[in-house]
């Protein structure tokens, strides 16, 4: 089993994530008029962000990137932390924002979207060595609680909805409850990422068994969400 995680995990993650993207742009059509567009970019934007931050297994002796070696950008955690932790987190909360039908929900998004941005600036600004060589948690934490806030948001608007009923023909409540329950899977690994070295190979293959599970999870309830759920339902 081990094994298979050493050779197989980071294939496995980018099959379901270009899985969801082509799945996304296949029915592109279908959601053209409705908000599902936008999250349709930020599954192929999500693509392209692991692949790129693949660019360190480019930088060895006779690599492609060699001249990268012994310079801040060897090592990704720059790069998933502005695309992913502030970029990716800003796209979702733009697509919730356009589901989102309460004005007071909208307003206080837009506050505690601006807040995480400049919080994550200063963060960045004070830690700016950790910035090129480790997690930063707490940019990591506030985008997970922004992440949930979001879809609790997005929950109690519909459960106070006229259609509270037919919730399960809704892809944005599918969307909803994945993203809520990645994040709360994912995000506690963070405090752990000190364990995440090659001295603790238990905890690596650990933490990658609970990753690719994760996002086995996410990206197949995407891609059937998107395959199954009617525009006029959303």
């Amino acid at each position: 089993m081990n094994t298979f995680f050493i050779y197989y995990y980071t294939a496995i993650i980018y099959s379901l994530e270009i899985l969801a993207a082509i799945t996304g742009v296949f029915v592109y059509k279908k959601f053209k008029n409705t908000a599902v567009i936008y999250f349709i970019h930020v599954l192929i934007y999500s693509f392209f962000i692991d692949l790129l931050g693949g660019y360190t297994m480019l930088i060895n002796a006779n690599g492609f990137l060699s001249f990268l070696r012994n310079t801040r950008f060897e090592q990704n955690y720059w790069w998933y932390t502005l695309m992913w932790n502030l970029g990716a987190t800003s796209f979702y909360v733009y697509y919730f924002l356009k589901i989102l039908k309460s004005n007071s929900f909208k307003k206080a998004l837009i506050g505690l979207w601006a807040i995480f941005i400049l919080s994550s600036i200063f963060i960045i600004s004070f830690n700016f060595d950790t910035f090129f060589t480790s997690n930063l948690s707490l940019i990591n934490n506030f985008s997970a609680i922004l992440i949930l806030l979001s879809c609790m948001f997005y929950f109690v608007e519909k459960l106070y909805g006229n259609n509270i009923f037919y919730f399960y023909k809704s892809i944005n409540f599918y969307i909803s409850i994945t993203l809520l329950f990645w994040w709360l899977i994912m995000t506690p690994l963070v405090f752990f990422d000190n364990y995440n070295t090659r001295s603790d190979w238990n905890y690596v293959f650990l933490r990658r068994q609970i990753y690719m599970m994760s996002n086995i999870f996410m990206y197949l309830t995407f891609t059937f969400s998107l395959l199954w759920c009617k525009p006029q339902n959303v």
